[in-house]
């Protein structure tokens, strides 16, 4: 077989005539359960920037071993990522998102109750080990139950999830810290403020466990693992009026020759050991994290706090921040599937490679004090504080969403969870590789650090200019018959 896959005058049909339609509030249902792990996510990976100051104090942390706690969990997550993907591809996503949630709970309670900062390395391990699962679970899954015309929105519900879990988790260290009189602070049972921080996940942890216990497994998970009675139930409840057997052929075909053991075989390729278009989703997950979007998320009210802001109003602009990127993700489900991926990701680098020059501009000029930290005077306060909030919209608008909904539906079938596993995994690396070296970059000077993040979305724009193809409207089927065509061609 070669050349693109056309398909058959009546091959999508039914589909069409449903996607026609406004929705189907039986897949908007599905999709919410399955981000609810993208709100664990958020929470998850966000609720230590209120307690960092804290945890140092309690522990006596060296400023290496604060940093080795605190991207514990990302090491973690780069784990759970591989593993994830390939749980997905063997046993399925339901139970990949249960296994998540568990760890969920095991990370919260071991993190709240710590006694070391190696108990507390560990928990959080456990807890990034979770957020490694659900972020390849939620896109997988969300992609595969979603109609081609609304996929790109139910798919950055992902991202909308993830937003909303920093607000909460930020929203949540504020109150609690407020309440208390500080982080450190004594705040109920005995408990310093900053224990009950991580404590508070227990309940949406559960909450994700039970819930998807009320969620049918994809169909073309069922499809894979040869129960196809099932498969056709759920693809007429989230497809509608749809030729089901011919829809069960077409998954069957595109599955044909897959590992059943959800092994990494099938990754292999001729691009330096793996196929092309693993390499695209590596670099996509790459270049997210090195535009540095989570030193605004992990660091930022300590960042605020040592250009002069107090702890309180530190975390307060931190929780402003994180509005500001729940209300741009927003602009994104309303955008994805009318604009398309590739044109906000080229317009999202733009945003982001002007901004991140603006903050290394402002912090590259500004006078530093006794403890080598930059001050800022006059205007360079307002001008960083509005720079950061447009670099968040920036990427909020497009890379932040666009990227999973990318991972979520640019793999072919009988790959997607292993490829989606090895792409996020190398995400959490490079979300961890961001992190760890940020507090010396800080050292080093913040104009250099915000440098190094605006050549990085320079590059964002270059790379998607050359190696991202647009996959607005098209199914996932045709998706895998031309990759399929392109690999034989």
């Amino acid at each position: 077989m070669t050349g693109v896959w056309v398909k058959p005058a009546a091959a999508w049909t039914g589909v069409e005539r449903f996607e026609a339609g406004k929705g189907h509030p039986a897949v908007i249902r599905l999709a919410a359960v399955a981000a609810l792990g993208g709100l664990l996510f958020g929470y998850d990976t966000s609720v230590i920037n209120g307690a960092v100051a804290a945890i140092q104090s309690h522990f006596a942390a060296t400023a290496a071993t604060l940093g080795l706690t605190v991207s514990s969990a990302l090491l973690g997550s780069a784990l759970g990522a591989v593993a994830g993907g390939r749980i997905a591809d063997r046993h399925g996503c339901l139970l990949a998102m249960r296994l998540a949630a568990v760890l969920f709970v095991l990370s919260a309670v071991g993190s709240a109750f710590a006694v070391s900062l190696a108990m507390l390395g560990s928990s959080r391990f456990l807890g990034g080990t979770g957020v490694g699962i659900a972020s390849v679970i939620g896109p997988a899954y969300i992609a595969e139950i979603a109609p081609a015309r609304i996929r790109g929105r139910l798919g950055s519900l992902q991202q909308l999830a993830i937003v909303i879990g920093i607000f909460v988790a930020l929203l949540i260290d504020y109150l609690i810290a407020a309440a208390a009189g500080g982080s450190k602070a004594k705040f109920g049972l005995g408990l310093e403020a900053w224990r009950w921080m991580f404590l508070a996940m227990t309940l949406p942890a559960v909450a994700y466990g039970l819930l998807t216990l009320t969620i049918p497994e994809s169909p073309r998970q069922l499809v894979r693992m040869g129960r196809l009675e099932e498969a056709r139930k759920v693809l007429r409840e989230v497809l509608g009026n749809v030729n089901v057997e011919q829809k069960l052929a077409q998954i069957r075909h595109t599955l044909a020759g897959a590992s059943q053991q959800g092994g990494f075989a099938d990754l292999r390729g001729p691009a330096l050991g793996l196929l092309p278009i693993v390499w695209v989703g590596i670099g996509l997950s790459v270049l997210q994290q090195f535009v540095g979007i989570n030193v605004i998320f992990y660091y930022s009210s300590v960042l605020w706090q040592s250009v002069g802001f107090s702890e309180s109003d530190s975390l307060i602009i931190t929780v402003i921040t994180s509005v500001v990127n729940v209300a741009t993700t927003l602009i994104a489900i309303a955008s994805i599937d009318r604009v398309g991926r590739r044109p906000l990701l080229i317009v999202g680098s733009v945003g982001m490679a002007v901004t991140l020059t603006v903050l290394a501009v402002v912090f590259g000029a500004a006078p530093v004090n006794a403890n080598g930290q930059p001050v800022l005077h006059g205007l360079g306060g307002p001008i960083a504080l509005i720079a950061a909030n447009l670099f968040v919209f920036s990427f909020g608008m497009s890379w932040g969403p666009t990227v999973w909904v990318l991972l979520g539906e640019m793999f072919p079938n009988r790959i997607r969870g292993r490829a989606l596993g090895v792409a996020a995994g190398a995400q959490w690396i490079s979300n961890w590789t961001v992190s760890t070296t940020f507090p010396a970059l800080k050292n080093a000077g913040l104009g250099l650090a915000y440098s190094i993040y605006a050549a990085f979305a320079v590059l964002s724009l270059l790379f998607v200019l050359r190696f991202v193809t647009e996959t607005k409207g098209i199914e996932l089927e045709e998706l895998s018959k031309r990759f399929e065509g392109a690999a034989e061609r």
